[in-house]
């Protein structure tokens, strides 16, 4: 890690009593204490991981947090983005998330960035911080924020979740591999559902984002051994840890000896996916929600259906389409072929 221009800010006397079990320790003590009240942290994305990943930071006493997430707080989320609460339903996650880590800690300043992080604008809000911390859920973001680390000399504290099973590392260029030497190139995006599409175990964020947020508070007290060179990989259902060892790429393309990647591309194109939810980009045009659908079907009583979800899917809710999974679409086309709407 690049070592921030670390000021001989004091701490008050109430920051002293509220960071006294971090005072009582030799590897943190004052001085550590002050490295944490400077340390500037980016934490992208403020769902699951995130939640205790910025609550940590926050409780820690890490002095300047920046959140970035452009996205609103659904009641789905409330099952594992601790962060939130009923009342946060419809209200910008950044915003929710700045008033609740504010309330755990006052001596923290959080800094907002409500926006899509892209090719554009990465390398801006990246800079301004100290280390990076991947709270992401999608492969295109995850491509852009290593590549933008390694460009500016950042380390980056990894983690994935995905059902019951979860990943941490960390990736710094200077002192070991990056993200594209563990995964030169993306999977093909059939293999890569989302939590949304998968489902997670509510607990499991809370326990690889609390892993992402010990490794970034070693990172900045300069203490321990950080997970640079080392994967980790944890199954909930049989509560196993396993370690990988990761060794830096020579051919890697950013990070290697002979680079080809020298700044940001479009990832999107690079993965096949959007990096963010197909539904969150389509405009009123191309919406239609379940008020407008029920009107047209009692305008229209011959309105065709079709629901492409799985049968456990519809167990949940089900507007009454004709069920087609979409992994049978294809051979099931003649079902359809003379259904339209009149």
């Amino acid at each position: 890690m690049s070592k921030p221009d670390f000021q001989q800010t004091e701490l008050s006397h109430s920051e002293i009593a509220r960071y006294s079990r971090h005072l009582l320790m030799p590897e943190v003590g004052l001085e550590g204490q002050k490295k944490l009240k400077n340390a500037r942290a980016l934490v992208i994305g403020a769902g699951g991981l995130g939640s205790p990943i910025s609550m940590y930071l926050a409780a820690a006493g890490v002095g300047k947090i920046g959140l970035a997430d452009y996205d609103v707080v659904d009641r789905s989320n409330l099952q594992r983005q601790t962060l939130f609460s009923e009342a946060d339903i419809g209200r910008p996650k950044v915003e929710a998330a700045q008033e609740r880590l504010n309330g755990i800690n006052p001596h923290v300043e959080i800094q907002l960035h409500r926006t899509w992080l892209t090719s554009g604008n990465a390398l801006d809000i990246i800079r301004n911080y100290d280390l990076v911390i991947d709270g992401t859920d999608n492969f295109p973001t995850r491509y852009l924020v290593n590549d933008a680390c390694v460009l500016l000399k950042k380390p980056l504290v990894y983690g994935s979740i995905y059902r019951f099973d979860g990943q941490v590392s960390v990736f710094d260029s200077q002192r070991g591999p990056c993200y594209r030497c563990l995964y030169p190139a993306p999977p093909p995006p059939e293999m890569t559902p989302s939590c949304a599409e998968g489902g997670v175990l509510g607990v499991l964020p809370g326990i690889i984002g609390s892993l992402q947020a010990s490794e970034a508070l070693k990172l900045i007290l300069g203490i321990g051994e950080p997970l640079i060179g080392r994967l980790v990989l944890f199954d909930a259902l049989g509560f196993r840890f396993d370690e990988l060892k990761l060794r830096k790429n020579p051919n890697c393309p950013v990070c290697g000896e002979h680079p080809s990647i020298t700044g940001l591309i479009d990832y999107e194109a690079f993965c096949g996916v959007p990096a963010v939810d197909h539904d969150a980009r389509l405009d009123a045009a191309h919406r239609i929600t379940p008020q407008e659908l029920r009107a047209r079907r009692e305008h229209n009583p011959d309105l065709f259906l079709l629901d492409v979800r799985d049968p456990h899917e519809t167990d949940i809710s089900t507007l009454g389409g004709y069920l087609i999974p979409v992994n049978e679409l294809e051979r099931r086309l003649e079902e359809i072929q003379n259904r339209r709407e009149n």
